[in-house]
């Protein structure tokens, strides 16, 4: 390459352009190079899981509680002790334990800012598109046609965005990530009686599942038209064209739908997810970098009854006492399928960072989430936590957004988990977080509750990152796509962690014995 290209590819990067993928760029290679090999068999235990609660810190409840509807489980008893096969005494997590510091100080800001703003994400949609044989996601959205003032994506594809409260812990950008969620429904759901694609139809089916997942009888959306739906969602005994609120729950949903029943607590086959994890870029108004570090994508293929799911469970109960691990269906170009009937996929940088299909073994780390978690509601996390009404329809963006309360509860989710946690991470090792809110090592509630509901602050303030911190906890992943060791780790920390195990050597958390077990960590809120 010239110096006069170089330099052209250089300007355009740091422009957030797409880079031109080279000839060798097969987002495939690595996954099928490594079919079948899986080092750590319980990658579906996350690092966080290896917390050492010392017996006064619980972030566990956020996650393991006592499960909601037919596809949820009661799992608080992960608080109690932790419960692992033999495989999982041993923490493989090691990147939890490096330093990172002199290799991560190589990329100076403006190395980081240029690398965070280019676009890694058209080669792939590229790549994928002319891949013969490939069955998996070819990535079909456009970010760069935007979306309209619904939310919906001006490219035709049916995908929606969502804004939502990011999940307590580890994804607060804070902590080095940012993200957006999107949703579609199947094509019948988004389209009207005729088969004719219609965003009224979709908006509409869309506010029947969030009321479907709800946590309580009255579910407050989007102004929809009862006119459309031809179905009286508000309860009032007349069609209007404007409603803002379901009370119960048809028995179907509407449109081309019409004939698919609404099951509470449950997605209709088709349904499907979009995740895209980023990097924190302390100069974007809503914290949101250009690159990717990884795309996620759900879709629901199946819908399995009540009986099969209790004996999926059982199953897997069982497999966990005497000491196995868990398998799934499927494989890195197609997905693994939980036993709920999703099939997940998911795709990470490379070591140039392009993004690529993940391995087997980097899947298996996806599953453990989205697999029956107490918390989860049908293994989602992201619509039920959206914000209610028109505002939340649109790309995430924690301005404006205050500190709601758990449903069910009284404090504010993020003050809650300060105080149950005592930091403002898993593993406690959030400096910048505990210099800000624990001055002289108490909690400063009155300063952290100026984001909650009626507060003259913001989840954005609350939650940001100093520059120097995203710019850090960038340099510090970065170093971990360089070195290709996802399979020891994706948490980008700073310095080695020190409240978490290396090996379990009790499995008594010790929780239990101080009176810090909990059983009321709710995916929903009460905004």
């Amino acid at each position: 390459m010239s110096s006069r290209a170089l330099v052209l590819s250089i300007a355009l990067a740091s422009c957030g352009a797409p880079a031109a993928a080279p000839d060798d760029y097969d987002p495939l290679a690595t996954a099928l190079a490594s079919r079948g090999h899986v080092e750590n068999p319980e990658a579906p235990i996350p690092p966080l899981c290896y917390t050492a609660t010392d017996g006064r810190s619980n972030p566990c409840y956020v996650c393991h509680t006592v499960g909601v509807g037919p596809f949820g489980r009661a799992d608080w008893d992960l608080q109690v002790e932790y419960a692992f096969s033999d495989a999982a005494l041993e923490n493989r997590w090691t990147n939890l334990f490096v330093d990172r510091t002199e290799r991560a100080a190589r990329w100076d800001d403006d190395a980081m800012l240029a690398w965070i703003r280019e676009d890694d994400y058209v080669a792939l949609r590229r790549a994928l598109e002319q891949r013969e044989g490939y069955a998996g996601y070819v990535p079909d959205l456009d970010f760069d046609r935007g979306f309209d003032e619904r939310g919906f994506a001006r490219d035709g594809s049916g995908w929606r965005a969502l804004r939502y409260k990011p999940f307590p812990g580890t994804f607060w950008p804070t902590n080095g990530s940012s993200d957006d969620v999107f949703v579609r429904l199947s094509r019948a759901l988004r389209s009207d009686a005729r088969g004719v694609l219609s965003d009224e139809i979709h908006a509409i089916n869309l506010a029947i599942l969030e009321a479907a997942l709800g946590s309580g009888p009255d579910h407050e959306v989007e102004p929809i038209d009862e006119t459309i739906a031809r179905v009286d969602l508000d309860g009032d005994g007349v069609l209007s064209s404007r409603i803002t609120t379901i009370r119960g729950l048809p028995s179907h949903y509407v449109g081309g739908g019409a004939d698919v029943p609404v099951i509470r607590f449950t997605h209709p086959i088709g349904t499907e997810y979009l995740h895209s994890v980023r990097y924190v870029d302390p100069d974007a108004p809503d914290l949101r970098s250009r690159r990717m570090k990884e795309l996620r994508y759900m879709r629901r293929v199946d819908a399995p009854d009540r009986g099969s799911l209790l004996a999926a469970m059982e199953d897997e109960r069982e497999e966990r006492d005497r000491g196995r691990v868990p398998s799934f269906r499927g494989s890195p170009d197609v997905g693994f399928r939980n036993a709920f009937g999703w099939q997940l996929q998911g795709f990470i940088e490379d070591a140039r960072g392009r993004l690529r299909v993940q391995t087997e073994e980097e899947h298996r780390f996806c599953m453990g989430c989205h697999g029956g978690l107490g918390v989860t509601i049908d293994s989602v996390f992201s619509l039920p936590r959206r914000v209610p009404g028109a505002d939340g329809w649109r790309l995430q963006d924690l301005r404006g957004m205050q500190d709601a309360p758990q449903s069910g509860h009284d404090t504010p989710e993020v003050l809650e988990y300060f105080q149950r946690v005592g930091g403002a991470d898993e593993l406690r090792g959030n400096d910048e977080m505990r210099a800000r809110f624990w001055p002289g090592g108490a909690l400063d509630e009155r300063a952290v509750r100026r984001a909650s509901i009626g507060g003259d602050r913001d989840l954005a303030w609350l939650l940001t990152p100093s520059r120097e911190r995203a710019l850090d906890l960038a340099r510090a992943y970065r170093v971990i796509v360089e070195e290709q060791s996802f399979t020891r780790g994706r948490d980008a920390t700073l310095r080695p962690a020190q409240h978490v195990h290396r090996r379990i050597e009790e499995p008594d958390s010790g929780l239990e014995a101080a009176g810090l077990v909990r059983t009321d960590g709710r995916l929903t809120l009460d905004w």
